[in-house]
């Protein structure tokens, strides 16, 4: 029986590298070698950068509800304590956008969790 040769599909496969290299400087979008070493790298980084985002979002809006609990006589701990205690399910990312648009809202939720911790 015949042997088949990989050529086409070692074309491909470089190929498909290449095109992911595309915009890198010098020999890192040209030689195979170097672009397969190069995109493999990124693509670690870009995962790892994925899961950098989230916990930046969480600390972001971490310190936007600190902030405006200490407008109402609270600290953050305290606050989400309270809600805890007050059965209050709200997420950090909603408390956060309240926090922002909606003053009287989050002033309310801030009033419950003062009267549970006292």
């Amino acid at each position: 029986m015949a042997r088949i040769k990989g050529g086409m599909n070692a074309k491909k496969r470089h190929n498909r590298v290449l095109k992911l290299a595309k915009g890198y400087r010098g020999a890192r979008s040209k030689q195979y070698r170097v672009a397969k070493q190069s995109v493999m790298r990124a693509l670690t980084a870009s995962f790892a950068g994925r899961k950098e985002r989230k916990r930046q979002f969480r600390q972001l809006w971490i310190a936007r509800i600190n902030a405006a609990a200490r407008l109402n006589g609270l600290s953050y701990s305290k606050l989400m304590y309270g809600l805890k205690l007050a059965n209050i399910d709200i997420n950090r990312k909603m408390l956060s956008d309240m926090a922002i648009n909606d003053a009287k809202g989050f002033t309310a939720l801030a009033e419950i969790a003062k009267t549970k911790i006292a």
